[in-house]
């Protein structure tokens, strides 16, 4: 054969290779993803923030659920938790995954539901999912309220009716309450609705006259900047919040390369210290449960419910 004729061939045995070795990898990744998804576990932290001598108080800190009708698995996990025996829920939001997916979403978390609770909404709670371009994700923060949302809503009176029927869950969107939990302890937890469809308005924290709170906790969807700031600033002692999916797409000895809001992608999940107003306060970011059903997938970011266990700052070891 003519050298003439060898090199065409070459070439194309080559791209072909590459060809097939790159659809290979990308079966794999997705295969991975996909499966790492459905890997659903519980993190448990251990938090220093009580004072001396104070019983330990625990916090189921759970949402992103994005949860499809019919998913069984999920379903199941979410109401396992129960025998974590919180002392108080926390759901940051993002429940449902569809506008079907209502009465799933009230199954699944009806065993919470014995439980204190408290509660804001994120946009999934409105609107369902959309058909998008998976990598647009990592360009940029997504965005809401689109006319195709529009179209999509979801019976959100519905979900919230169901969560706050039996007087134990309380939503605290750009609102505020002070609720009595284990043994009499009394907390504060102040609110804000989504910040990621710019629909939060931070309501400060109850007048403390008539009140002795043990602790003051603020709860948001996304972890906006300006949000932490708000909450830290008035006096919050922990904030919870949720929305980045710890980055849904995280790459080993790396991590989150989106956060999906204006945080760091450091700080894409976790917990870790915020300074505003010259004070300091303990905020903290769930994974969260689940991912979008248009983009199912998650890499080196497992999908969790957190259990929080406070504790007297003296005492580091949960209970």
């Amino acid at each position: 054969m003519s050298k003439s004729r060898w090199w065409p061939r070459r070439i194309l045995s080559g791209a072909a290779k590459l060809f097939t070795l790159g659809t290979v990898t990308a079966v794999s990744a997705t295969l991975f993803g996909v499966t790492s998804a459905r890997q659903f576990g519980i993190r448990y932290e251990t938090i220093p923030i009580l004072p001396a001598g104070q019983a330990p108080l625990r916090i189921l800190h759970v949402g992103d659920m994005h949860l499809v009708a019919g998913d069984r698995t999920k379903i199941d996990f979410v109401r396992s938790l129960a025998a974590t025996q919180p002392d108080l829920v926390v759901n940051i939001g993002d429940n449902p995954g569809g506008v079907d997916a209502i009465a799933d979403v009230l199954h699944a978390l009806e065993p919470l539901l014995e439980f204190p609770g408290v509660f804001v909404p994120g946009s999934n709670d409105f609107f369902g999912p959309r058909n998008a371009n998976p990598l647009r994700y990592l360009r940029a923060p997504s965005t809401t309220t689109r006319p195709e949302e529009l179209r999509n809503a979801i019976d959100t009176r519905k979900i919230f009716d169901g969560f706050t029927a039996r007087g134990t869950w309380h939503r605290v969107d750009n609102r505020a309450v002070t609720l009595q939990v284990s043994d009499g302890i009394e907390i504060q937890v102040a609110g804000t609705h989504d910040a990621h469809m710019q629909a939060d308005d931070w309501p400060g924290f109850p007048s403390a006259q008539d009140t002795n709170p043990l602790l003051k906790i603020a709860v948001t969807h996304a972890p906006y900047r300006r949000v932490l700031d708000a909450a830290v600033a008035d006096g919050a002692d922990l904030v919870l919040a949720g929305h980045t999916h710890g980055g849904q797409v995280a790459l080993p000895s790396y991590g989150a390369i989106v956060s999906n809001c204006d945080l760091p992608t450091g700080l894409a999940s976790g917990s870790f210290p915020w300074r505003s107003a010259g004070r300091t306060a303990l905020i903290h970011v769930t994974a969260g449960i689940g991912a979008s059903p248009m983009v199912p997938l998650r890499t080196f970011c497992p999908p969790e419910a957190v259990v929080l266990d406070l504790v007297p700052a003296d005492q580091t070891t949960a209970y």
